[in-house]
């Protein structure tokens, strides 16, 4: 049955890989059966398409129907072993520009296992940036490298939705992680960011927790937060962690948000020892499909399949991963739990917190806001190079070839190592020389850092990359060395 007057939404659906077959079809057969509106349309990717050559796991005709649909159901994939393969779910996320993921992670207890019966949060983790967008490189023989990169915009708007996210559910606190007492750059810019944004909801709680001590508080009292907004590696590894102690990662579904496109997913894998076996459990990707519903504007349809899901945990019809002999009644497989799902289809739960979600369309919408231009002048430059000799020798090297510029320090792994620096410090092969004007108040000319980097060069220093020292109305855009 259809309740949604303005008839079916298109949708993009892929099947996936391993067990994804068996959990789509069971997801799509519940919230169809629950009033969903849906014009599906279906797509390979993954495995199949890996196996064709495409490193990207998805073909160009796939990519049209998701620019067309802007709404993606997707089940888990499998991606191929070794190099040259890339994560297609990263891919997606970057090229559609889903910057929000959102994970509730709510305890189902006593019907589901937990220490924390009372936690209700949900994780809402940048999608885009920090360590995963994927710059890697080998830059020596003993030293590779990943840029972490945090944006002022791409910060802004993971956590502008946070606080709408809140506002529009009925949350009342937003905490923020960080490691901002380590990475003051980076991890301070999300930090910053979040203070700004903070104080424009004076309705809402904010918070903000050292990442190590703020995971270790999650661990052991989840319920003493609400919605955490945090950057994309500390959001992947929590919003697994707080899904595991909520009762089962096997039970959460995620949404990625985009301003124009959206996917849905489990947040499991595609479980291929499992495949065919009609033994998985479809709840992760059902409770996807319920935020997708959501997301569209068919709220009536996802309550009405989230209720009758919780009903069916409630009455101990379970898949063999929660199967208790304590509180279970009945162990189902994937085609069986589907069909107990509808047959509980306008039933509320007896203890469970009844799920209500809007019937409207209107989705969360976030804006940048625009700054005015800073002044930024370069006055220095870090010169990275690979060498194996002795400190003292190489800082010769540099001095003799600084001309107009001075060595202010080099660095090894961060680590201040001259001048003055300890003999104790473990060196490699990787060295950060930093180079800055003689005179403070003149910004360095490129051409002087030109021509330095031909002074290395010809001396058997070649540069292995270069970062520029620039100001920003004055204020230092880098960090000090480790010990400076």
């Amino acid at each position: 049955m259809s309740t949604d007057p303005t008839g079916p939404v298109p949708i993009t659906v892929a099947y996936g890989d391993g067990i994804g077959p068996e959990i789509m079809e069971a997801a799509l057969r519940v919230v169809t059966a629950g009033g969903a509106a849906l014009d599906v349309e279906t797509i390979q990717i993954g495995e199949t398409v890996y196996a064709q050559g495409n490193t990207a796991g998805i073909e160009p005709e796939a990519w049209e129907s998701l620019r067309r649909t802007k709404v993606f159901l997707k089940a888990p994939i499998t991606t191929p072993q070794g190099g040259g393969f890339k994560s297609l779910n990263v891919t997606v996320r970057k090229a559609f520009g889903l910057f929000a993921n959102v994970r509730p992670c709510p305890s189902y207890s006593p019907f589901v296992a937990t220490k924390h019966p009372g936690m209700d949060v949900v994780i809402i983790r940048e999608n885009e940036e920090d360590l995963y967008g994927g710059i890697e490189h080998r830059q020596t023989e003993d030293v590779t490298q990943c840029l972490k990169l945090i944006t002022r915009p791409g910060t802004e708007r993971v956590v502008r939705y946070a606080f709408e996210y809140a506002r529009r559910f009925g949350r009342s606190k937003v905490t923020c992680f960080t490691k901002d007492n380590i990475m003051k750059m980076t991890d301070g810019l999300f930090h910053r960011v979040f203070d700004e944004v903070a104080s424009e909801y004076p309705d809402l709680e904010s918070e903000h927790w050292i990442v190590d001590i703020g995971a270790a508080k999650l661990a052991d009292t989840p319920e003493a937060f609400d919605v955490i907004v945090l950057p994309n590696l500390y959001g992947d590894i929590l919003s697994d962690v707080a899904a595991q102690i909520a009762g089962s990662v096997g039970l959460a579904g995620s949404a990625n948000i985009g301003s124009e496109v959206a996917m849905f997913e489990a947040i499991h894998g595609s479980a291929p020892r499992r495949a065919g076996q009609n033994v998985a459990n479809p709840s992760g990707l059902l409770l996807a499909a319920v935020q997708m519903l959501v997301h569209i504007g068919q709220g009536e349809a996802a309550g009405r399949v989230h209720n009758a899901w919780l009903r069916t945990i409630e009455d101990g019809v379970h898949t063999y991963d929660i199967y208790d002999p304590a509180v279970s009644k009945e162990l189902v497989g994937t085609a069986e739990f589907a069909d107990a799902v509808i047959a509980r289809l306008g039933e509320m739960p007896k203890k469970l917190k009844a799920a209500s979600y809007p019937s409207d369309s209107e989705r969360i919408a976030v804006a940048v806001s625009e700054r005015p231009p800073v002044r930024k002048e370069l006055v220095g430059i870090d010169v990275f190079v690979d060498s194996r000799q002795p400190v003292e020798a190489l800082a010769k090297a540099l001095e003799d070839s600084a001309g107009p510029l001075e060595l202010v320090m080099i660095t090894n792994r961060g680590q201040k190592v001259y001048p003055g620096g300890l003999p104790e410090t473990f060196c490699v092969d990787h060295w950060r020389c930093r180079f800055q004007g003689r005179q403070p108040d003149r910004p360095v000319a490129y051409q002087e850092v030109i021509a330095l980097l031909d002074r290395l060069a010809a001396v058997g220093l070649p540069f292995i990359k270069t970062e520029g020292l620039f100001t920003f109305d004055g204020q230092p855009g880098f960090s000090l060395g480790q010990g400076q």
